[in-house]
């Protein structure tokens, strides 16, 4: 087995994953500006939070993972200094909005009614001071790390320290995301439900 001492992920992961609140009903996130931030709040508790390998997702600095959850987006309202906030990529599947100051992306919105997750905007629940939010429970796109600059050679550290965490490693989504998605591809091509296996 590789040895995961000194693999840091994410600080809000690397000394352990905090379990959510029973009963939790949402908080608010802050952008990293020291005067003027950016607040979202939320409204509910997030789902399928999980550190995110990809080069897309915002990491604070010094993370190899990004941290990211979804909330419906009915439940996502921008409180204070949402001036500040501009579409990362236009041209992307998930419209990341961030504080044009310090960078830092307080929500992610899917605008193509089409999509699988259409309906539901990614957020950061570092952000937030409240605790109490769904724990972290898997690892995506874990090989993109390397996309990011991560030497290839510790990749094998890293997924241990995935699962040492209890961050199951995959190089999609979680199991039960892919299947979300591919149930919805099947719903729209007329192929859901057709075979009996």
């Amino acid at each position: 087995m590789a040895d995961s001492a000194g693999i840091r992920i994410h600080p809000s992961v690397d000394s352990g994953v905090r379990s959510a609140t029973q009963g939790f009903s949402g908080g608010e996130l802050t952008c990293r500006c020291s005067s003027n931030p950016v607040r979202v709040r939320i409204n509910a508790q997030t789902a399928h939070n999980h550190v995110c390998g990809c080069t897309k997702c915002w990491k604070p600095e010094g993370a190899i993972f990004s941290q990211v959850a979804v909330v419906s987006r009915d439940a996502v309202e921008v409180v204070e200094n949402g001036d500040k906030l501009q579409v990362v990529n236009k041209d992307a599947p998930i419209q990341r909005y961030a504080c044009t100051a310090c960078g830092t992306h307080m929500y992610g919105r899917i605008e193509n009614t089409e999509h699988p997750f259409y309906g539901l905007d990614f957020v950061h629940t570092e952000l937030s001071n409240q605790e109490g939010w769904a724990a972290p429970e898997f690892a995506a796109f874990v090989s993109s790390v390397i996309e990011s600059g991560v030497n290839p050679d510790q990749m094998p550290a890293i997924r241990a320290r995935l699962r040492e965490l209890g961050l199951e490693p995959y190089d999609a989504l979680s199991p039960p995301l892919m299947d979300a998605i591919a149930t919805h591809v099947a719903k729209k091509t007329g192929k859901f439900n057709t075979l009996n296996v």
